[in-house]
């Protein structure tokens, strides 16, 4: 995303919302890497609920028998 674009999207998203998470990534280079970036402003607790209520949601329309133990987690770096 275009630094300007960026830019643009977060002040919008601050005009109507309390706290927001964004997280892009970009296509999948020719070595298999994908560069994916998240961002948040607002309560940092806030925040970690977002997460933590989108990661159960995944979790709920993919199955966690369909995959290995750890295919849909947030991995923490």
């Amino acid at each position: 995303m275009k630094r300007r674009d960026e830019k643009r999207l977060k002040d919008e998203l601050a005009k109507k919302h309390a706290c927001y998470v964004l997280i892009t990534c970009d296509q999948l280079s020719d070595n298999g890497e994908m560069q994916v970036e998240m961002s948040y402003q607002g309560d940092a607790t806030l925040a970690a609920y977002i997460l933590q209520g989108a990661q159960l949601r995944l979790d709920e329309l993919h199955g966690e028998e369909e995959c290995s133990s750890d295919c849909s987690k947030i991995h923490y770096f």
